[in-house]
This record gives C-alpha cells, structure tokens and sequence, in this order.
C-alpha cells in the first residue's frame, strides 16, 4: 500500500486565462524561432528575436562563439525558402515572471542522429515578447532515431462523471512507463481528447521516482501542455499507451480523434497498441478496417470488475465495465491476484493489469520493438 495517495489536478494551477495567454505568446515567439531555421524564414527570425539579441554558441575553434542575431539571420537567407531542411525543434518548457522569460528547445538532425539543446532567454518589450539571447550545447548522448517515438494518452478528466468525486491520470503509470521508455532512447509525446493541462492522481511522494518526476520541469510542463487530436501524426509514432487511474473511463474512450490515431498507428505503420489498468478502457470501441473488435479473439488484461469497489460512490458513476465489455465483445481477459503485476502480449496488442505493471509493458513494448528493427 503507498504511503501517501494525493489527488493533483495541474487544471488548478494555470487556470489564470492571463498565465494562459502569456505562455501562449512566448511559444509563439519560439515557434517562430523553431519554424524560421526549419523552413529557411528569415523573416520569422527577425520577428523573434530582438534586434540587438546575441546569439551564444560553439564550435571546433571556439569554446565560446558570440554571434549577432543579424548575421545569425544571414545563415538562412540564402537558402531556399520555404523548404523544410530536415532541422526539427521541440519546445520542452517555458518558465515566466512577469516581464521575463526563460525556455528551453530541443533540436533534433534525424539524417546524423544529433541532438542539441536551445536554452532562451526572452523580455517583454513594448508588449511584446522578444528573444535577447539563446545559448546552445550539444547532447553528447543524440537521438536513436526521429521514428522512435511513443503516444501516451492521457484524459483532461478531473472528476468521475458528472460527479464531485476527483480522480485523475495515475502519476505512478506515467513515470513507469516514462522513465523506461526514455532510458531506452524513446521521445514520449501526450495527446488528451482537448489538449493542454491533465489532472493527476496517486502520487506517492515515498517513491523515489515518483518523487524525481514530480520536480522534473519538462516533465510537468509537457503534462501542462498535452497536444490535441489533431496535432498528432500517427506515421511519427511507434505505439500509443493508454495510461490508466480513473480519469481514463471518460473522454479518452469514446473519443472519435483517438481511436482514429490508435488505429492508423496500429493498422497503417505497424505499431503497438498498448494500456495498462483503467487505461484499457480506451481499447474497448477500438476496431479495425474491417470491422472488428482490435482485441476481438484476443488475450487482454486490465484491471479486473472484480477488484472495483461496487459499493463505493465513484463505481455508481463509471460508464461501463472494463472487463464486461471487452469479453462481450469477443476478447479473452487474464488478470493476477491483487498487487501483482501482469502483462499480456497478443501481437501488437500489449496490455498491463495494474500501476505495478506499467514497467513490464514498456518493457514488453521496447522487446517488440526491438525484435522488428533486428529482423
């Protein structure tokens, strides 16, 4: 049993429409930025960037290479414009007090495998935000590959239904399945039926993981930040992990945007469609071009009816039961005694019965994986 069991929600953390609107203006300065040294957009740096910014960089001769933005700009202006150049840029997180910032970015050069990393600094002038300066390292440890990357799917849901009764995104089956993925050279991506922040629930601060994440920045800033639907491009991704804790019965199922993502992921790229817990339910309306159940004949886990407390007030308010529906429909449904950890692996059809089995899944799903680059 954990020690201690918070229900978090990040909703009520940045629910100020002017925190809002401020950090949606500094990432729009950064994708300027990002768009105007991919596509050869001088003029998107000039916008960006104010006029006297310094650029703070380094190479084979300098350990310390000072560049004015003006010649920065010069680098882009006699390409081709417009055309995109095989540089991508990430914004991983943004930090801000009233009149000024600091950002970071990652840039990635899948062709050689390298990554570096944008620190920025920006200012407030004149109501508007502008970059004064950026410095630039490279990460020594790159990229295994732009096309190694994993779709979490996670809900904007805070309470169960139409209820009072919190819930949220289990934190202990993010940092998990996080936490092995990305040791294992995987860039993780969120996408919540509406985007932006998602409610959070069992963390345990006895957990030295739990804990390590709960203080990572660009962690949280990703899960204040999660992308909608349509911002995804399912041919960029590997698999798609549905992440449980009770948030995960509502909105993330019956999301048309979804299952339309999971199902490209799993039918037109060969990929993994993975949950664990209550993040089986976002399986339950999946079906492939034929018509079918994914799972239907199928061995799937989660977490079972059985355990669910019928008599407790959040039960009266699920929309549907996890295991009923799926057998009804076809699919065989293995599960362990409780606090026991299960993984079931049906092709590319990899599910988890419980937190405890977060870990095993990743771990089933990089072995996948790993078994199709060696083929």
């Amino acid at each position: 049993m954990r020690n201690s069991i918070l229900v978090f929600s990040l909703i009520l953390l940045n629910s100020l429409i002017y925190g809002q609107t401020e950090e949606t203006k500094i990432k729009n300065v950064l994708l300027d930025y990002v768009n105007g040294t991919s596509y050869n957009r001088p003029e998107l740096l000039e916008k960006a960037f104010y006029t006297n910014a310094n650029l703070f960089l380094d190479n084979k001769e300098q350990e310390l290479w000072i560049v004015p933005i003006n010649e920065y700009q010069s680098w882009y202006k006699n390409k081709k414009q417009g055309e995109f150049n095989g540089r991508i840029g990430n914004v991983v997180s943004i930090d801000y007090t009233n009149t000024i910032a600091t950002a970071k970015v990652e840039i990635l050069f899948p062709e050689d495998g390298t990554r570096y990393i944008d620190l920025f600094l920006l200012k407030k002038i004149d109501s508007h935000w502008k970059i004064i300066s950026k410095a630039a390292t490279k990460d020594n440890n790159g990229i295994s590959s732009v096309e190694d990357k994993i779709l979490f799917i996670v809900s904007n849901a805070a309470k169960y239904g139409n209820s009072d009764i919190p819930t949220g995104n289990s934190f202990s089956e993010l940092v998990n399945a996080y936490d092995t993925f990305k040791k294992a050279g995987y860039t993780v991506d969120f996408v919540s039926p509406k985007g932006g922040t998602v409610p959070l629930s069992y963390i345990d601060t006895s957990d030295s993981l739990s804990l390590s994440y709960l203080y990572n920045s660009d962690f949280m800033y990703a899960l204040k930040n999660t992308q909608k639907p349509n911002e995804i491009e399912p041919k960029n991704y590997k698999a798609v992990h549905y992440i449980g804790g009770g948030a995960a019965m509502y909105g993330v199922p019956e999301n048309k945007e979804i299952q339309h993502i999971a199902m490209a992921i799993y039918e037109k790229h060969n990929g993994i469609v993975s949950s664990v817990c209550h993040g089986t339910a976002g399986v339950v309306h999946l079906k492939t071009e034929d018509g079918e159940y994914l799972f239907k004949g199928k061995t799937v886990s989660g977490y079972p009816d059985s355990f669910e407390k019928k008599d407790a007030d959040y039960f009266k308010h699920f929309p549907f039961l996890i295991q009923k529906t799926l057998e009804d429909r076809g699919a065989i449904f293995n599960f362990s005694p409780r606090n026991n950890a299960h993984v079931e692996v049906d092709g590319k059809l990899i599910t988890g019965q419980n937190y405890l089995s977060s870990r095993g899944v990743a771990l089933k799903i990089i072995e996948s994986l790993n078994a199709v680059k060696n083929k």
